[in-house]
């Protein structure tokens, strides 16, 4: 590690030997819980445009997003040369799979791509649309990122996400029937209603009950035109503090097995639509603040996991 636990930084590195870019895409698709499918209205933490705020040209055409978002990195890399297509919008196997095929080989044929990394849910996932992803990886590397958020049922309900955590074990073990399909998870700290020890737990539960490579920690960012405003203003939900956030993280990390790459600890929200926590905005002042915390710890990446094995 170059840090206290595993980057994804470093093992990109490991994996492909040099710096690579990450470029993500608005591919078109919809959410299940947006469309009536499931539900209506979407994630209450989910904006209009979804999590593709930072997207440089979200609205055009899938060949010149790649392009367009490229050539915006390398102002800042110019050396970079090796490419992950990130279909990061919504969900991305929301979709017959024939329409999900046509869609992806826009971007991932394009010199340089070396893998892609797909956003979705644990619900649109049927055997069909698995067995286009299993091709893939026998052609780059392949990542699914599945949005869970939350182990508890009750806090499923509460922000609208309208699938169980009982499906997500299962498509988790779908998918991991080929093994060249590596499997991140997305958890969310500060849910409504949870605590300290809950968020924990859901990661406790994550990594443990669970054949995942990867993990993403994001905080909740209350964001303007979202349902959950309204939990805000009647006091359901409390925003966390930087120190609070950062010992939670500190917490998590230390049960999470060292073989796990970390894709995130904190997350992005545009400045212009962010209600809370202000703080956040500051990111590498919050990655800072977790290094000094572990360091103060003396703690690393799944240390409590020896701790216990050796008692």
């Amino acid at each position: 590690m170059n840090k206290r636990y595993y980057t994804l930084n470093a093992y990109y590195r490991q994996l492909f030997g040099e710096k690579i870019f990450k470029v993500p895409i608005d591919a078109g698709f919809d959410c299940p819980n947006r469309d009536g499918t499931v539900a209506h209205g979407g994630c209450t933490f989910c904006t209009v445009s979804g999590s593709g705020d930072a997207i440089v040209a979200p609205d055009a055409p899938i060949r010149e997003q790649f392009y367009r978002e490229i050539d915006f990195m390398h102002g800042k890399w110019p050396e970079v040369r090796k490419y992950l297509v990130y279909f990061q919008n919504f969900t991305n196997t929301h979709e017959r799979v024939e329409i999900i095929r046509q869609r992806y080989e826009q971007a991932i044929n394009e010199p340089g791509v070396i893998g892609v990394n797909i956003g979705t849910r644990p619900d649109c996932l049927p055997d069909e649309t698995i067995d286009y992803l299993a091709e893939l990886s026998e052609r780059m590397h392949v990542t699914v990122e599945l949005g869970l958020q939350t182990t508890y049922e009750k806090t499923s309900q509460l922000i609208n996400r309208a699938h169980s955590y009982e499906l997500y074990v299962e498509t988790v073990k779908r998918l991991r029937q080929y093994p060249k399909i590596e499997i991140v998870s997305h958890l969310i700290n500060g849910l409504p209603g949870e605590t300290a020890e809950m968020m924990v737990e859901n990661v406790r539960r994550c990594v443990t009950d669970n054949d995942i490579q990867g993990i993403k920690l994001h905080l909740l960012h209350l964001m303007t035109n979202t349902r959950m405003q309204r939990d805000y203003h009647e006091g359901r939900l409390k925003l966390l503090s930087q120190e609070e956030y950062v010992d939670i993280i500190c917490d998590q990390l230390e049960i999470i097995p060292e073989h796990i790459v970390i894709h995130r600890l904190t997350g992005d929200a545009p400045r212009h639509m962010l209600i809370g926590p202000m703080w956040s905005l500051n990111k590498w002042e919050v990655l800072n603040s977790i290094d000094r915390e572990m360091e103060a710890r003396d703690s690393y990446q799944g240390c409590r996991l020896k701790k216990q094995a050796l008692a």
